[in-house]
């Protein structure tokens, strides 16, 4: 359910020890690191206290959105809201519908039942509206390797319909924002997994979009580029609409 206070609830109870059946002393699980993530970006998100008039991003709304999948109901009758400029986390165990919500948003699926709502189009009819209103970073890094930095950027941006001034401009703006400027014509398969993955992030952001989606921001990474992601996404909070 989408109400004050219930992510904090959540993470508290979920980062107890007699739920995870370890001492302090014992290494994190990476389900550990994405509720320290999560806590950290949302526990502190601005749209709490800040008026919705100086919110941007964009409202979603579902109202008894089902998706089966043959006999297998993944996602079973789900209501929330979530605001414009809101951070809003989805936690739960394997199975529990995240991604099949997070693939209806985005319109790779369609409802089996009931309405779902990004700025009041249908990301199953009007999925290209919907698509140029968000920014996608998967939980592995979707790239091309034989491609270069910049190309592959220019190329996620024409994906978007943007050209031009305005795609020379955006690219130029995300390349200095995630500091890529120095690795803008290397081939991509040639760089690290952490560079990997500020490009990801980089491509998700090209154009400013007011959703952005991040799947399992953390895994995978380095305590040092898990900082840098919880920096970017602390970035973003009542400047966009953020799912984690």
């Amino acid at each position: 359910e989408s109400r004050p206070g219930s992510y904090e609830a959540l993470v508290g109870e979920a980062t107890q020890e007699r739920h995870f059946g370890r001492g302090a002393d014992q290494p994190s699980y990476p389900g550990d690191r994405l509720l320290r993530t999560m806590s950290d970006v949302i526990s502190a998100d601005p749209t709490r206290t800040q008026p919705e008039t100086e919110r941007c991003g964009v409202r979603i709304e579902a109202e008894g959105l089902t998706r089966r999948f043959g006999k297998h109901v993944a996602l079973d009758g789900l209501d929330l809201e979530i605001e414009p400029g809101e951070a809003f986390g989805l936690l739960g165990a394997t199975g529990a519908g995240k991604t099949t919500f997070i693939r209806l948003v985005t319109g790779f699926l369609i409802p089996s039942a009931g309405s779902l709502t990004v700025d009041g189009l249908s990301p199953a009819r009007d999925f290209k509206a919907v698509r140029r209103r968000l920014g996608y970073v998967a939980e592995t890094s979707r790239l091309y390797p034989d491609l270069r930095v910049g190309t592959f950027l220019r190329f996620a941006g024409g994906t978007r319909h943007m050209g031009g001034e305005a795609l020379r401009s955006a690219v130029d703006e995300v390349l200095a924002r995630f500091e890529l400027a120095d690795v803008a014509d290397r081939l991509i398969g040639n760089l690290s997994k952490g560079v990997q993955q500020r490009i990801s992030r980089a491509q998700a952001c090209l154009g400013d979009p007011p959703l952005v989606i991040v799947d399992e921001p953390t895994i995978g990474l380095d305590p040092v580029q898990q900082e840098e992601v919880r920096g970017v996404l602390r970035a973003l909070r009542g400047q966009r609409t953020l799912i984690l």
